[in-house]
């Protein structure tokens, strides 16, 4: 049976290995970071993104336009999770990456370049949807074939660690957004950046492209040339294990809505706490450290105590701290209690979240890992994640209480919750062939 050289580091199929290069996790979630910092910045600039494309005379309109054409982005999501996952296990996870980069950056410069809808009229609109379409086209075929990477190059004890960074790199384009968000709030008045300041983070991200792109060149290939196939078809594989992959749905449920819950406090701060734009985007530092850090420590525990627990209490935790943390903040509406909330909201999210993402390919042969993850994670976040902050509007609209998006996170998270009562430990056993 073939050894596959991964920068110096030997890894046979049955799970031995010696020490994993950093280049090559960076590699793997540089495209990420970046994929994922597009997909943010534009849910914390939503509302001047919404007045720049989707005028209304009523500004609550304008915004539930404005997040509802983020969640267009999800609906391509599960197409982008079953072609681009499906290549990643017939040709290689490499080629399925530099694939999802290009695409992206294909999205991100249409977004960042496209005049207002008092430029060229209701052309703005449907150029943002067709960018929205692509990036979300990507960014489901992203997560499933980088997860699969992490998860086979990591020696079999710790790759609830290596796994981890897939979660933690999406904490690190947060604070990368909430950095660019912070310098231009505060520099630019609240003219321009209606005018044209939401656009600097957007440019700002298509220079992160050329540093993906070649670190993800160099990257080797970790599908066994014997699993690689020039032709058939996967979908019967992916048919017999359904359960598996709805399994996955359930056990992402939770992290995605709560961490869109998270993307959505600068907004909610703005809209209902009724606080200046620059402050509110200290909770998008908070939302992204926690996220970097407490990514980092579930991987960590999940390789010590299983992924079982690690996913199960911190999930229920914040389904029930979720609505008292929302009336927190209606008794104090202010910078420190948002901060607070949201770094409780995101650590939380991050420790269980992190464990969901190692164990899901941790159940999957090889042959469907990338389209059986991706699948999982896309139908989720399309589903949940893409209408989250559309609902959470909605409801503020609907019933005028501020505290309906946590009731609604809160169910779901105890649906999920319920869920990892059913799975069945993965670590720290070989991964299926």
């Amino acid at each position: 049976m073939s050894t596959t050289e991964v920068y110096g580091r030997a890894r046979t199929p049955g799970g031995s290995s010696r020490t994993l290069d950093m280049k090559l996790v960076a590699a793997t979630v540089a495209g990420n970071t970046l994929e994922i910092y597009d997909f943010v910045v534009y849910a914390f600039f939503s509302v001047y993104i919404g007045k720049a494309f989707f005028p209304a005379t009523d500004p609550s309109t304008s915004l539930l336009l404005s997040v509802g054409v983020f969640g267009v982005g999800f609906i391509a999501r599960p197409l982008g999770a079953y072609f681009i996952g499906r290549l990643a296990d017939r040709a290689g996870r490499r080629l399925a990456l530099l694939l999802t980069i290009f695409m992206i950056t294909i999205g991100t410069m249409g977004l960042a370049f496209t005049p207002s809808y008092a430029s060229i009229g209701i052309a703005a609109p449907l150029i943002v949807v067709a960018c929205r379409l692509i990036q979300g086209f990507a960014l489901g075929g992203e997560v499933g074939p980088s997860t699969s990477f992490l998860v086979e190059i990591a020696p079999d004890n710790t790759r609830g660690w290596w796994g981890s960074w897939q979660l933690a790199s999406q904490g690190l384009a947060i604070v990368i957004a909430g950095l660019a968000g912070l310098i231009t709030t505060h520099t630019l008045s609240a003219p321009q950046m209606q005018a044209w300041g939401w656009r600097i983070p957007l440019t700002l991200g298509i220079l992160m492209v050329p540093v993906a792109i070649y670190l993800r060149r160099s990257m080797p290939e970790t599908l066994e040339e014997e699993t690689q196939t020039t032709g058939g078809d996967a979908s019967p594989t992916l048919g017999k294990h359904h359960r598996t992959i709805l399994l996955g749905v359930l056990l992402i449920l939770a992290p995605t809505v709560f961490t869109y819950l998270g993307t959505y406090m600068t907004t909610y701060a703005i809209s209902v706490m009724k606080m200046d734009p620059a402050t509110s985007m200290w909770a998008t530092l908070a939302l992204g450290l926690s996220t970097f850090v407490f990514s980092l420590l579930g991987g960590w525990l999940s390789d010590r105590h299983g992924r079982k627990p690690v996913m199960f209490w911190p999930r229920l935790a914040i389904a029930l701290l979720c609505v008292p943390l929302f009336a927190m903040l209606q008794v104090y509406p202010n910078a420190v209690a948002l901060i607070f909330a949201t770094t409780v909201i995101a650590g939380l999210t991050a420790l269980s979240g992190s464990a969901s993402l190692v164990a899901i390919p941790e159940m999957l042969p090889a042959r469907i890992r990338a389209a059986g993850m991706s699948i999982s994670y896309a139908l989720t976040v399309s589903i949940f994640g893409g209408t989250t902050q559309f609902v959470a509007t909605w409801l503020l609209k609907a019933t005028g209480n501020a505290l309906s998006p946590a009731w609604y996170v809160g169910a779901l998270g105890i649906v999920s919750a319920l869920a990892v009562l059913s799975f069945k430990e993965t670590a720290p056993g070989h991964l299926p062939s």
